[in-house]
């Protein structure tokens, strides 16, 4: 008998546990209302741009027509998934992805953390401030303009181009005419337009820190700025150089499609033409509208297994991580 009272209450604790835990919640909105009202046109963004568009991957699985929409467009499978890796573009494709990409993570990763450092050990505020307004600036500014600069930059009588004559004896042609020369104007140009944009966030942290640290450092014989830098600004800084590494790592098969597009031509295809530029030509200009999202889909399913794995590692290795 006292058993079976037992069980009840227990069962009866169950049941009312989510009961409470659903007041304690409602608790807290009624308390922050305000708060959630202040988040609340950013939720309903994402929810009607990002989460409810997502239904529609399904049409990468149909061999879909607009007139007959996504109920009415016959199944197909993996059909376009198999003809996209059987494609004699696949293999260009990957390369010149990961080719782009890793050069800009190589490179352009590296670039907001010293900067900010940089920034962080002017002693002057007023240079310092200088130096953010100068490097923010090129964030703000269209990248229509940005490419029509950049063109104009690398042209046969372009800044660039003329530099380059002038110190390396080069012969002079317009520099995005040349293949080889694509990947090196992309990251370059990507860096000088993210890389003061991107050390807000090092900077941020950089103010945290802790300025005890620094004065227990030079008690422990520190006396240098290197060695702080090494010793108390870099260990400090880590963690949030983590999390952004491994967001990061969930873009490695994602370079946009935009700059691309205003930039290349056809003689440069070969070191230029990525699977957003080729999703962009077959689902805008052709109309494939299902291969384009079939490519679309893999291409996303790569980023999400890579910052699964890039979170894991990170996980394993330190006690950073972004769950």
């Amino acid at each position: 008998m006292n058993k079976a009272i037992q069980l009840q209450n227990s069962a009866f604790g169950a049941m009312s546990k989510p009961k409470k835990q659903k007041s304690i919640v409602w608790q807290r909105i009624k308390r922050n209302k305000e708060i959630y009202l202040l988040i609340l046109p950013v939720i309903i963004y994402y929810i009607l741009f990002h989460y409810k568009p997502m239904y529609g991957v399904v049409i990468a699985f149909q061999d879909f027509r607009p007139r007959k929409g996504i109920s009415g467009s016959e199944w197909v499978g993996l059909e376009n998934f198999m003809t996209f890796f059987k494609s004699i573009y696949f293999g260009r494709l990957i390369r010149n992805t990961l080719r782009i990409s890793l050069s800009t993570l190589i490179f352009g990763f590296p670039a907001p953390i010293i900067l900010a450092l940089m920034i962080n050990e002017l002693r002057s505020k007023y240079f310092a401030r200088f130096v953010q307004t100068i490097t923010y600036m090129p964030h703000f500014i269209s990248l229509v303009v940005i490419c029509a600069m950049i063109r104009d930059f690398v042209k046969s009588n372009g800044v660039i181009t003329q530099l380059l004559v002038a110190l390396f004896g080069y012969d002079g042609k317009d520099l995005l005419s040349k293949a080889s020369a694509f990947v090196p104007i992309y990251v370059i140009s990507n860096i000088w337009q993210g890389v003061g944009w991107g050390s807000i966030v090092y900077l941020a942290a950089l103010t945290a820190i802790d300025p005890q640290l620094y004065e227990a450092a030079e008690v422990d014989g520190c006396s240098t700025r290197w060695k702080k830098i090494i010793h108390i600004t870099l260990p400090c800084l880590l963690p949030t150089i983590i999390i952004m590494f491994i967001m990061r790592m969930g873009q490695i098969m994602s370079v946009g499609y935009e700059k691309i597009i205003l930039l290349y031509n056809e003689g440069i295809y070969e070191t230029a033409d990525v699977i957003s530029t080729y999703v962009y030509r077959m689902g805008i200009v052709n109309r494939q509208y299902s291969f384009s999202a079939a490519v679309g889909l893999f291409n996303s399913v790569i980023n999400f297994a890579l910052v699964i794995l890039a979170n894991k590692i990170s996980r394993a290795v330190s006690e950073t991580s972004l769950w």
